[in-house]
């Protein structure tokens, strides 16, 4: 064979490898193509909407996040009677409970500490007392009727023991977890999606939002609305925008679930005051909190509430990594803030 032919066959040779690595590149490529994709529904007792990048369309992860929903309302749903908390709540003392109990306990706990008892899960006797939650309302509950009440309340007086059961100073202690059991849903749903290697994303269940990464279809990060808290449910309006990457958000607020004594037309808010028994009547409207797990920030959201404005000022200056943009009532129907300065580098629309 001449030295042309041979040059020449090599350099087919290359053309054709060339070529094929070209295609092999191509179909990769294909592969690779990133999807955004949305999944929404009702669970928990609320509505939920959850937007990821997938790396190819025929990923879909809602059999997973469905299977998460009925693994937290088999723990902690206070509405379901055969629920590991209802079963718990009833007095079984035998029952073993499971890593996301546990997990929830021991933050709640943590907080409890943190808030000095401001932030309560045994506080659910009363909020059922009240007519706030899942249990029996009771009529024309009296001084004496509150202060037999709160001896049933304060996480000192639950502990998990060594082999995972719930021992309790009363068989009557009541254990409520829906303040921070959406945020840390949406945790576990986060993580999830992190050991699937999905790098950006948003999940919202009832208002509480954890993200991760950027909204690729905006190639920016996070825009999230925060409620007029002015604004009746019918009229929702917007007051603020905040932008977030890798963080959570919560929101609570004290316009939406209340009672009116029809004799006194005294308003009653949902935040139960877990240290005097009785309904919390602040001049807080709603508290937004920012931080790094949901859990966290749906458990102080829902603390802040029930306590005055200073110790929450001085409580969140104390928490690393946690923000508070609070809206308050002020005279003549005006609106006071209180916003922590991590809270005010996020917020990107404020108007009247």
């Amino acid at each position: 064979m001449s030295l042309i032919t041979t040059e020449l066959l090599k350099f087919r040779f290359q053309i054709v490898l060339i070529a094929g690595l070209s295609l092999l590149l191509g179909s990769c490529d294909l592969l690779s193509t990133k999807v955004m994709k949305t999944q929404s529904g009702y669970s928990l007792g609320t509505s939920y909407a959850i937007k990821y990048e997938a790396s190819h369309d025929s990923i879909d992860y809602t059999d997973a996040i469905e299977e998460i929903f009925v693994n937290m309302n088999e723990s902690m749903s206070t509405y379901l009677p055969n629920s590991l908390i209802s079963r718990v709540n009833k007095g079984d003392s035998t029952i073993v409970v499971d890593d996301y109990f546990e997990e929830v306990f021991h933050e709640a706990t943590k907080i409890w500490k943190t808030t000095n008892g401001a932030f309560d899960p045994t506080v659910g006797v009363l909020v059922n007392a009240w007519g706030f939650g899942p249990g029996d309302q009771i009529d024309d509950l009296t001084q004496e009727k509150v202060d037999s009440l709160l001896n049933f309340v304060g996480m000192n007086k639950v502990e998990i023991t060594a082999k995972g059961t719930v021992r309790k100073d009363d068989p009557n202690i009541f254990l409520d977890f829906n303040a921070l059991a959406k945020g840390y849903t949406i945790d576990l749903i986060g993580r999830f999606f992190d050991e699937n290697n999905v790098e950006n994303y948003l999940i919202e269940i009832g208002g509480e939002i954890l993200t991760n990464g950027i909204n690729t279809d905006k190639g920016a990060d996070w825009a999230i609305a925060i409620e007029d808290p002015r604004k009746e449910k019918e009229q929702r309006d917007y007051i603020a925008t905040v932008t977030l990457r890798d963080r959570a958000m919560a929101t609570s607020g004290n316009y939406r679930k209340y009672r009116i004594d029809e004799a006194t037309g005294e308003l009653f808010v949902h935040t139960i005051n877990a240290k005097t028994g009785y309904p919390k009547k602040s001049n807080i409207l709603s508290v937004s909190v920012i931080a790094p797990t949901c859990t966290v920030a749906d458990a102080y959201a829902t603390a802040f509430l029930a306590m005055d404005i200073e110790d929450v000022k001085k409580t969140v200056e104390s928490i690393p990594q946690v923000e508070a943009y609070l809206f308050i009532a002020g005279k003549d129907g005006q609106i006071e803030e209180f916003i922590t300065p991590g809270f005010q580098q996020v917020l990107m629309v404020d108007k009247e």
